[in-house]
């Protein structure tokens, strides 16, 4: 069930919430375990075409509640600034992603995605990433999380109008 956006004023476009994804450092990923307990854990990603890719270890946590319910939300938080402008507030961008997370099989679909990891977060050293990947592919498992929703929220500082 979705909820509605308790601030409309502060809804941003898909598209803005897509981009605030493709350029963001870090997500947020949210499970649930079989036993009804959150999780949530920072992660690194890669966003290819409609899936955010995340690579891991073979066990884990989150892979126990990925195996017991493969939903995730996954969450992106951009610049943020404290402020008093009246209030104690903050301006802030997010998004959030909710979709099922799989498990990726077809090993050119998992190179793309850990190659698409070592370009975003290490771009200059990419003449070592296939080296790399082949002396980890055997321990390191990619998930895709396929976009089933996205959507996000802003609030901005309102630009000074000079009507000079």
């Amino acid at each position: 069930m979705r909820h509605a956006l308790r601030r409309e004023d502060r809804r941003i476009s898909p598209e803005e919430a897509r981009e605030l994804f493709a350029g963001g450092e870090y997500l947020f990923m949210a499970t649930v375990g079989q036993d009804g307990r959150p999780y949530g854990v920072p992660l690194s990603y890669a966003l290819i075409n409609n899936v955010v890719y995340i690579h891991c270890a073979s066990n884990g946590r989150k892979l126990d509640n990925l195996a017991a319910c493969p939903w995730v939300c996954l969450n992106v938080v951009g610049p943020t600034q404290p402020v008093y402008d009246g209030s104690f507030s903050t301006y802030y961008e997010s998004a959030i992603i909710e979709g099922q997370a799989r498990l990726v099989t077809d090993e050119e679909e998992k190179n793309r995605a850990l190659l698409a990891l070592a370009n975003k977060y290490l771009p200059e050293h990419m003449d070592k990433a296939e080296k790399d990947i082949a002396r980890s592919w055997q321990r390191t498992l990619v998930y895709g999380v396929t976009i089933d929703s996205i959507s996000g929220k802003a609030k901005r500082k309102k630009p000074v109008i000079n009507d000079e």
